[in-house]
């Protein structure tokens, strides 16, 4: 939902040697920070200025937002054990309906929200999944396929998890980069040793976790995009109408800010669970941060730079940094991307002086 108070950044300070800890010990989780953001602004603008450049596409070979800004959009939210839905009739299923949500327009009545409880079934209890089916259409008309009145590109929406499932977590496998310099650092088994653990370990153990937060953002982009020429960071989110070539608006299921210590593990003790929904705009460049955030975590983890669960506490430690600092942050990386462009530049220009 929405960003961690401070309340949730005190919350997670006491926790053993913990942020509080680490930040004595080096800066380690703001420089971690410092470095996530600038490969994001690094990405961000290599891909925006570095990129391949093709000639302009013909007018007739580009692809445009069906809706328009402002047009007001019917929402229903519907569940299931199943990744795909068609009972449309089934009101049970139906969780949340809204109607006339202007489209890419912030004021009073742009973000909607409602919470609820839920009850699991026992599938759902003995590590069984559940989804969230999401569809909009403009405001008078329906998303059921069947119905006389429906329009395909009038409507359109999304299938989002609300169950996770994640491995179970494995003391002391490695050592955190982000932690403090002054923890000492296990020592490694012998060789036979770790074999001999692997093998007893088997199989990597999963775990359900229900997500009690489910945020729902339809992003402003009204970009005219080539039909062969789709950013990479955009064509995986793209929904393109078949019949007109055209583009229905991006939905982005924002799971930023949904903490892992904020989600709760499944099993037959379970009898109820809350489920917190929003619906509501989100712009273009905060969309695309979100996305250049996440890829940087990701490659950190493939580094092995990164241990499960860090990525969380970066998240929760940079809620206490004020707007200002996060703006600095943000120039002193463009500026260092741009000292970096100029020195190559420099030194391509010495080479052939």
């Amino acid at each position: 939902m929405s960003q961690p108070t401070a309340a949730v950044a005190a919350e997670a300070q006491p926790q053993g040697r913990g942020l509080a800890g680490r930040q004595g010990g080096g800066g380690g989780l703001g420089q971690s920070i410092s470095g996530i953001v600038r490969m994001a602004v690094f990405w961000y603008f290599a891909a925006k200025f570095f990129g391949p450049k093709r000639p302009p596409a013909d007018p007739g070979m580009l692809m445009s937002n069906l809706f328009q800004k402002g047009e007001p959009m019917d929402m229903w939210m519907y569940l299931s054990e199943s990744d795909k839905f068609n009972d449309f009739a089934n009101d049970d299923a139906l969780i949340w309906h809204e109607t006339n949500i202007p489209y890419a327009v912030w004021g009073p009545t742009s973000t909607r929200t409602r919470s609820l409880t839920y009850y699991p079934s026992e599938a759902l209890k003995h590590n069984g999944s559940l989804y969230a089916h999401v569809y909009f259409a403009r405001s008078g008309y329906p998303v059921d396929p069947t119905d006389p009145e429906y329009e395909q590109k009038s409507a359109f929406g999304r299938t989002h998890p609300v169950v996770a499932f994640l491995p179970k977590s494995k003391a002391g496998k490695k050592k955190s980069l982000l932690g403090d310099s002054e923890e000492p650092e296990e020592q490694a088994p012998p060789k036979e040793n770790k074999e001999l653990e692997d093998k007893d370990e088997g199989p990597t153990e999963y775990l359900s976790y229900w997500k009690p937060n489910v945020t729902v953002n339809l992003v402003e982009d009204f970009t005219r995009y080539p039909n062969n020429n789709v950013p990479a960071i955009v064509a995986s989110y793209l929904n393109v109408d078949p019949a007109t070539g055209d583009y229905y608006p991006t939905v982005f299921f924002n799971e930023f800010w949904l903490l892992r210590d904020k989600l709760i593990a499944l099993n037959e003790s379970v009898k109820e669970l809350p489920l917190n929904l929003e619906v509501g705009p989100i712009s273009m460049t905060k969309w695309q941060f979100f996305l250049q955030i996440e890829q940087s975590f990701q490659v950190h983890r493939s580094y092995g730079s990164m241990l499960e669960g860090e990525a969380d506490e970066l998240k929760v430690y940079s809620c206490g940094y004020s707007k200002a600092h996060l703006v600095q942050h943000f120039w002193i990386c463009w500026d260092q991307f741009l000292c970096s462009i100029l020195s190559c530049k420099l030194c391509t220009c010495s080479l052939y002086s």
